[in-house]
C-alpha cells in the first residue's frame, strides 16, 4: 500500500464534503437546526425590513400620518431587534459547536494515526501531520462553525429576495437579476482553480512545518557542524515557497470581490435608471422602488459576502480533502485467524520460524529473499553482518512492524499475523540503540505501555522493583523515581536512559527479548549493568542480539550472518570472523 500523502489528491465537492462530515456532525443535528432555525429569522427580518420601509415611505407620501409612520417605525424597531438577537445566538451555538467538532475531529486524526503503521511514518514527514492536526482541522472548523451556515444564510436570503422582487415586480426583478448570470460563470470558472491554489498553499505550511519541526529536533547535529547558515537556507527556501503559494491562494480568494462589488453597482444602477422611468410612467409607486433599490444592496451584500465565504469554503475543502486522505487510510497490518484450529504454541520447541520470507521495503529492491530461521525457546541468539544487510529489517520483522512480502512468520508455533498487537507488545521486548523516553519522571517511563504497573504508586513499583531484584539500578537516579526527565531526556546519560530501556522491558517477562545495537553506544561498566538486568529474565525467554561488536557476542548460543539478503548460520565464533573478512575482501 502506498502511504505516501503526496502522492494522492483527494478530489472533494462541497456536497460531497459535507455528506462526508456525517461522523462528526451527527450528535449535532439540533444544533445546527437551531443555528439555521437562527440563521432564517435574520434573513427574514432582512427581507421584511426593506418592504416596510417602503410601505412607510408610501403611506407618509401619500397619507401624511404620522401615527401611522410612528406604528411602523415601531414595527421595524422590533423587527431588527429581533434579528439581531437571532444573529447573537446564531453566532453563539455555531461557535460552541464548531469547537465541539473540532475537539472531536483531532482526536480522530491523531486516534488513526496511532492506527497506522510505521511505514506509514516512514513515508511522511512528522511536521505536515501536525499541519494536518492543528491547521488543517481548524480551516475545516471555520467552515464548519461560521462559514457554512452564513453560506447556507445567504442562500436563504438571496432566495427569499429574489422571489420577493418578483412578487413586487417581474420585470424590474428580471432586469435586476440579470447581472447575477455572469457572476455565476465567473464563480464557476475560478472555483476549481481557488481550490487547487489553496491545496498547494496548505501543502506549503505542511512542508514548512516539517522543515521547523526536523530542524528543531536536529539542533544539538546543527551546532556541532556548525551549520546554522545550512538551517537557516533550508528554512529560507521552504518559507519562500510557503509565502509565494500564500500569495498566490491570497490574490485568488480575492479576485471575486471586486467582480461581485461590480456587479452590485451596476444593478444598483439599472434599478434607479430603469425604476425611475417605470415611475414616470405610473407603473410603480416611489416607495417601491425604495424597497427594490433596498432589496438591490441586501441582494448583492450577501453575494459580496459569499464571494469572501465562497474562498474560505474552498479552503476549508482544500484542508479537508488532506485530512480526508489520513482518514481513509487503513493499516495494512491487519490480525488474522490463525490457520492452526488448535493453540501449538505450548508444545512448539521454536520462539520464532521464519518459512520462505522474502521482504523489501516500498518501491525497493528485496532486502530478505527467501529467508528460513529457526530460532528456540530460551537460548540466544546473535545476528551480525554488514550495515544494511539486514539485521535490523529481520528484528523488525519478528516484532511486526512490517509484514513480510511473502512467507510466514511463526511465533511460538502460530503465524505472527494472528496474535493481536496487545499481545504481541506484552510478550515481546524490543530495545533499540538509541532509547526513547517521555517528559515525566523515571517511573512513569518505566510503568509507560505496561498496564499491570499503571495503578501502582512510586512506593508499590519500587517494591515491585526489589523484588525483581532492579531497585539497585533507580539508585544511579538523584531522585529514584521521582527523577524528572526533561524534553528529549537531555538532563540524564545515555547509559542511564538504556536502563530505564530494559528496566521496563524486563519487568514484562518477554517470551522474545530483541537488542538492537542496545548497547554500542555506552561505556562497559553501564553495558555489564545492562547484562545484569537481563540475566534477571525468566530462562523461557529467547534473546536476539544485533551487534557490531564481536565481544558482545560470544556467549550466543547460536550467530547468523546477514548479508545480501540471506541469513547464514555461522558454525562458530571464528566462522563469524572469517565470514566478516571474506564480505570485506569482496566490498
Amino acid at each position: 500500500m502506498d502511504y505516501n500523502l503526496n502522492n494522492k489528491e483527494e478530489k472533494t465537492g462541497l456536497l460531497k464534503t459535507i455528506k462526508s462530515f456525517n461522523l462528526f456532525i451527527s450528535g449535532e443535528i439540533k444544533a445546527m437546526g437551531l443555528a439555521l432555525t437562527m440563521v432564517i429569522v435574520t434573513s427574514l427580518t432582512s427581507i421584511l425590513g426593506p418592504k416596510l420601509q417602503g410601505d412607510a415611505l408610501d403611506d407618509l407620501l401619500s397619507n401624511r400620518d404620522l401615527n401611522t409612520l410612528l406604528a411602523f417605525v415601531g414595527l421595524m424597531a422590533l423587527v431588527y431587534i429581533i434579528g439581531a438577537l437571532a444573529s447573537f445566538l446564531q453566532i453563539y451555538i455555531t461557535g460552541k459547536l464548531g469547537q465541539r467538532v473540532l475537539f472531536k475531529l483531532r482526536n480522530v486524526i491523531f486516534n488513526k494515526l496511532q492506527m497506522l503503521p510505521l511505514a506509514f511514518f516512514n513515508a511522511n514527514r512528522g511536521g505536515d501531520l501536525i499541519s494536518r492536526i492543528n491547521n488543517d482541522t481548524d480551516k475545516v472548523n471555520s467552515f464548519l462553525s461560521e462559514y457554512l451556515i452564513r453560506l447556507l444564510g445567504s442562500i436563504f436570503v438571496l432566495v427569499g429576495i429574489a422571489i420577493s422582487m418578483f412578487v413586487l415586480n417581474i420585470q424590474l426583478a428580471a432586469v435586476t437579476l440579470s447581472v447575477t448570470v455572469i457572476l455565476f460563470v465567473i464563480t464557476q470558472v475560478i472555483s476549481p482553480i481557488l481550490k487547487r491554489l489553496n491545496r498547494v498553499s496548505l501543502d506549503a505550511t505542511g512542508n514548512l512545518s516539517a522543515q521547523i519541526q526536523e530542524g528543531l529536533s536536529a539542533f544539538k547535529v546543527i551546532i556541532a557542524f556548525n551549520r546554522r547558515d545550512y538551517f537557516a537556507d533550508k528554512f529560507q527556501e521552504f518559507n519562500e515557497k510557503n509565502y509565494l503559494a500564500s500569495i498566490k491562494a491570497d490574490i485568488a480568494s480575492q479576485f471575486l470581490k471586486p467582480i461581485y462589488d461590480l456587479a452590485s453597482s451596476a444593478a444598483q444602477v439599472i434599478v434607479v435608471v430603469y425604476g425611475l422611468s417605470l415611475v414616470t410612467r405610473g407603473e410603480i409607486t416611489f416607495g417601491l422602488l425604495f424597497t427594490f433599490f433596498t432589496y438591490t444592496q441586501r441582494f448583492y451584500d450577501p453575494l459580496r459576502m459569499m464571494a469572501q465565504i465562497w474562498s474560505n469554503v474552498q479552503l476549508a475543502l482544500a484542508a479537508w480533502s488532506r485530512i480526508n486522505q489520513v482518514l481513509k487510510l487503513e493499516s495494512n497490518l491487519r490480525v488474522v485467524e490463525s490457520s492452526s484450529n488448535t493453540d501449538t504454541g505450548s508444545q512448539s520447541i521454536n520462539a520464532i520460524e521464519f518459512e520462505d520470507v522474502n521482504f523489501g521495503y516500498q518501491n525497493e529492491d528485496p532486502i530478505l529473499k527467501n529467508v528460513n530461521l529457526e530460532l528456540e525457546k530460551g537460548k540466544t541468539y546473535a545476528l551480525v553482518g554488514p550495515t544494511g544487510g539486514g539485521k535490523s529489517t529481520t528484528a523488525s520483522l519478528m516484532v511486526r512492524l512490517y509484514d513480510p512480502t511473502s512467507g510466514v512468520i511463526n511465533f511460538w508455533g502460530k503465524d505472527i499475523k494472528s496474535y493481536s498487537f496487545k499481545e504481541l507488545s506484552n510478550r515481546i521486548g524490543f530495545i533499540l540503540q538509541d532509547p526513547l523516553l517521555f517528559t515525566g519522571t523515571v517511573g512513569e517511563n518505566i510503568r509507560y505501555g505496561n498496564n499491570e504497573l499503571a495503578s501502582l504508586s512510586d512506593q508499590e513499583l519500587l517494591d515491585r522493583l526489589k523484588e525483581a531484584g532492579l531497585s539497585d539500578f533507580i539508585e544511579k537516579f538523584d531522585n529514584g523515581l521521582e527523577t524528572a526527565i526533561n524534553n528529549n531526556a537531555e538532563n540524564i546519560s545515555l547509559g542511564q536512559k538504556q536502563i530505564i530501556s530494559f528496566i521496563r522491558i524486563i519487568l514484562r517477562n518477554p517470551d522474545l527479548l530483541i537488542l538492537d545495537e542496545a548497547t554500542a553506544n555506552i561505556d562497559t561498566v553501564t553495558e555489564e549493568l545492562l547484562q545484569n538486568i537481563i540475566n534477571k529474565l525468566p530462562k523461557k525467554t529467547t534473546k536476539v542480539i544485533i551487534a557490531h561488536r564481536l565481544n558482545t557476542i560470544k556467549k550466543a548460543d547460536q550467530i547468523f550472518f546477514v548479508n545480501n539478503g540471506s541469513i547464514e548460520k555461522a558454525k562458530d565464533f571464528k566462522n563469524v570472523e572469517s565470514l566478516i573478512l571474506k564480505q570485506k575482501r569482496s566490498s
